[in-house]
């Protein structure tokens, strides 16, 4: 039992450190940038962190469900149709302030 238990702990940290790297780099270039466009995919990269989570969990501790794959998919779909909804924003904010720059974007207040 505790080299199954070791086992899941070596091999699951393969997985959850890397997605722990990509959700640090993602707060960090959403904190840092002021581009929209780097904004956006600072926040794909922690949801693809997350959604990594969830495959990794699932793995390793009910291996033979698919929730969290299934949960895993459902969330890939709804970050594509949330970047779809980001990029014609941002393209609006474009044509209206000629720059996509954060600090700029006061013009659209009423």
């Amino acid at each position: 039992m505790l080299d199954l238990l070791n086992n899941f702990q070596l091999n699951s940290l393969m997985f959850l450190i890397p997605s722990l790297f990509m959700f640090c780099c993602g707060v960090y270039g959403f904190l840092t940038r002021r581009n929209m466009i780097a904004m956006l995919i600072s926040l794909e990269l922690m949801l693809n962190s997350v959604d990594m989570n969830f495959v990794v969990f699932n793995r390793f501790l009910c291996p033979g469900e698919m929730e969290g794959m299934f949960f895993t998919l459902f969330a890939i779909a709804i970050a594509a149709a949330e970047t779809a909804v980001a990029i014609a924003i941002i393209i609006n904010a474009y044509r209206i302030a000629k720059d996509i720059d954060v600090k700029d974007l006061t013009k659209m207040k009423f």
